[in-house]
């Protein structure tokens, strides 16, 4: 059985599920972890020191201001795949030079969207075609852990200096995953709040984005906020897809339920489960589909030159709060 190897770059908090998900995928052999941290205790201080473990994949799992310096040295270095970890680089201008640059030297790289590879979001992609016409997606973002001096210390304590926080760290996501549900986005418009002051950067807000054909998507977040759900962090809050023919819900235990237009009766098309990992277990998936695309099967979703549209809406998001007005992308 073939083996990949793979070197991570990174040993923070979330850096932590990519550890987890490597190591338990069959087809995957982590051979080094990278953290310029001592503290860390990594197996290398530098990718430089790493590159003799020969890894087949290098994953960058840290922060955006290093994605451009360790995306470059890994480029050079020629492993048969990089990640690179949301919100790939710190600016679209930066990420689509690095997409042309990974594209020049034939090394496919694919940005770590986990997201969109959450189960219930796969299942909803599969059922969108019962719903007829599709007028609406909206996701309500509910993490609740924004509240007080103390928000975010505890798991990601940079979240309270970051200068964009809400669409920067965390909408971008649900900019990708639209995508990947609804097609390119045309257009925003954005209405952001700054709501706790030991905080940063904005922690709550609406965007509207448009669609072809007259589709429409709401993200509407507040981190002060709950869902009802016994994991905030499992699906993190709740969509709704609307068609003529019918919609589908996504509940806070990461059920799909869906109901035919015209009736009230509900039908369960996606049931919860107990998910190994993070959040459905999507890191392993998103893992998984860049192997299987490595050995062969199926093709890589979210290579760098795709991505640089999500940086570009998000741009377009604080233009349009700023502005006062819908911005085309």
């Amino acid at each position: 059985m073939t083996m990949l190897r793979v070197v991570t770059v990174g040993a923070g908090y979330f850096a932590a599920f990519h550890h987890e998900a490597w190591r338990r995928h069959p087809q995957t052999e982590l051979v080094g972890v990278v953290d310029a941290d001592p503290a860390k205790k990594a197996d290398f201080t530098s990718l430089g020191a790493a590159l003799d473990a020969k890894p087949d994949i290098i994953d960058i799992a840290s922060p955006p201001p290093s994605h451009a310096a360790l995306v470059r040295e890994a480029i050079a270095a020629g492993p048969r795949a990089i990640i690179c970890q949301k919100s790939f680089t710190t600016s679209a201008s930066e990420a689509a030079a690095l997409a042309q640059e990974a594209d020049a030297a034939g090394i496919p790289l694919i940005v770590h969207e986990n997201i969109r590879f959450q189960p219930w979001y796969r299942r909803m992609k599969e059922a969108m075609g019962d719903l007829g016409d599709i007028h609406q997606l909206s996701f309500r973002f509910r993490t609740g852990d924004g509240q007080g001096p103390r928000a975010y210390l505890d798991r990601q304590p940079y979240f309270q200096t970051m200068p964009r926080l809400l669409i920067q760290e965390t909408a971008v996501h649900w900019i990708d995953t639209f995508r990947f549900l609804l097609g390119p986005i045309e257009g925003v418009y954005a209405d952001l709040r700054h709501l706790n002051p030991a905080v940063t950067g904005e922690d709550a807000g609406h965007v509207l984005f448009s669609f072809d054909g007259g589709v429409r998507g709401v993200f509407d977040g507040d981190r002060h906020l709950d869902h009802d759900t016994p994991d905030p962090r499992l699906t993190f809050g709740e969509a709704l897809l609307e068609g003529t023919e019918g919609t589908i819900t996504l509940s806070g235990d990461g059920a799909l339920s869906q109901r035919d237009f015209g009736t009230r009766e509900t039908r369960i098309i996606f049931p919860p489960n107990s998910w190994p990992g993070f959040a459905g277990d999507c890191v392993y998936a998103l893992q998984a589909h860049v192997a299987s695309a490595l050995l062969g099967h199926g093709h890589f979703e979210n290579e760098a030159r795709d991505y640089v549209a999500v940086r570009e809406v998000e741009e377009a998001i604080y233009l349009s709060h700023e502005e006062k007005r819908w911005v085309a992308t």
